[in-house]
């Protein structure tokens, strides 16, 4: 049966800002087959219509997010970011058990569905299990298989095999990717990360890496090599196919054209940077230099929120004060970040756009609010969702054509048993 979606405005998710008042846009077996004004719809029978009060908008892309640390929301509080991994994170993660990361990717992936948040990037420990609770709330994610240099993990080399062979067993209905995700340059050698990467581009996956999240992490590798970490990572043939790096905080212009020269996408981070203090990203300077970004929550415990909303609003307002302009990340930029650029930075054309072919995963903004008013024009309504929307104005939510949030409320999933169920847990972690 055709789904036939009407809605008071539609956001495309483009660069634009596209945005068609009045809209219809159409749903078979899962993808999009027709948007556009109501007017201009065409006729159908046997149709199931879904009449939508405020904004539909494309299900929104977290591009960095180890989302199963709700189990560590708000510890380590004020400390920078090498203190809180070393002091906080890494002791209390240790103990972590499979069933605990299920659980806690549960109650993450239904909160993030509950904010708009359709698809996230993964990079966090029992990947398998972070499928299987995406699996339970109705998301999609990309889970990048971690590699750190941790007491209990096994040895680089078979963390590497390991996740290659998970990648192999991936769905194919777009629901769940498996990529690689070594932490970073300055936990993991460089011939590791070299090896990583020939592994990613050889099975076509995502290689998932922090990068320049902090003035000083890179200083000792500078120190041995006379090479920024972006350079590095070149030199030793990291670069290249699909590779994602978080924060890209201290980056100088030779950094960024390294960055454009190999096509690396970033996961902009600013609720994360801002909270640790780690800086703000140059994003300007990255979108001008056509350097793909979109936009991520990272975990929830530096964030401390799953809300990308809020995220939107935070780098637009970093980008103009650093910028020192009013103009110098738009709303519709802003919007874009979170969507089609997102889904583009991930390397997933068949999400982040309402457009005939990719897939339905729709969001609705319920705009009966006196935040959404007034309207003289359609642009009115992305500067609304960035300056006065947040992740608690979502009422509905569709992935793949399937209602997976119902009036703010899980479909899937039991919220207030994985809500009880991650205090519990997290009070067992802490107390180790």
């Amino acid at each position: 049966m055709l789904q036939r979606f009407t809605a008071r405005a539609l956001v495309v998710g483009d660069r634009a800002g596209t945005v068609i008042p009045d809209a219809v846009l159409d749903v078979t077996d899962g993808r999009i087959g027709w948007v556009g004004p109501a007017a201009e719809a065409p006729s159908a029978e046997d149709v199931e219509v879904v009449e939508l009060p405020g904004v539909l908008l494309p299900g929104l892309v977290n591009t960095h997010s180890h989302a199963a640390m709700v189990l560590f929301r708000g510890q380590g509080e004020g400390l920078p970011l090498d203190r809180w991994l070393q002091e906080v994170m890494w002791s209390r993660e240790a103990r972590l058990t499979p069933e605990d990361v299920e659980v806690a990717m549960a109650a993450a992936s239904a909160e993030m569905l509950g904010n708009g948040v359709t698809t996230s990037v993964e990079m966090y420990f029992h990947p398998e299990r972070i499928a299987v609770a995406v699996g339970r709330t109705g998301a999609r994610a990309i889970i990048a298989t971690p590699l750190l240099p941790l007491p209990g993990l096994p040895p680089f080399d078979e963390q590497l095999r390991a996740a290659v062979e998970l990648a192999a067993g991936a769905p194919a209905d777009g629901t769940v990717e498996y990529g690689i995700g070594p932490h970073a340059a300055y936990t993991v050698p460089l011939p590791v990360l070299r090896d990583a990467a020939t592994a990613a581009r050889e099975h076509g996956l995502l290689l998932h890496l922090h990068v320049a999240e902090t003035a000083t992490e890179g200083a000792d590798l500078l120190a041995a090599h006379g090479l920024s970490v972006p350079a590095l990572l070149a030199a030793h043939d990291v670069l290249g196919g699909r590779v994602l790096a978080a924060h890209c905080v201290h980056m100088d212009d030779g950094d960024l054209e390294i960055w454009a020269e190999y096509d690396v996408a970033v996961a902009h981070c600013p609720a994360s940077n801002a909270k640790l203090a780690s800086g703000i990203a140059p994003l300007r300077a990255m979108l001008d230099r056509g350097i793909r970004v979109g936009m991520g929550t990272d975990g929830p415990a530096s964030n401390d929120g799953l809300d990308l909303f809020a995220d939107l609003r935070l780098a637009a307002s970093l980008a103009r004060l650093a910028g020192r302009s009013a103009t110098a990340l738009t709303a519709a930029e802003a919007v874009w970040l979170a969507t089609g650029a997102a889904a583009d930075a991930i390397g997933r054309p068949d999400l982040g756009q309402l457009e005939a072919g990719r897939r339905a995963d729709l969001v609705h903004v319920d705009t009966r609010n006196l935040v959404f008013e007034p309207v003289g024009d359609p642009g009115d309504v992305l500067a609304h969702l960035v300056w006065s929307g947040a992740g608690r104005h979502v009422r509905d939510v569709w992935v793949g054509g399937r209602q997976v949030v119902d009036d703010g409320v899980s479909t899937m999933v039991d919220t207030e048993g994985l809500r009880l169920e991650v205090a519990t847990r997290a009070a067992r972690l802490a107390s180790g």
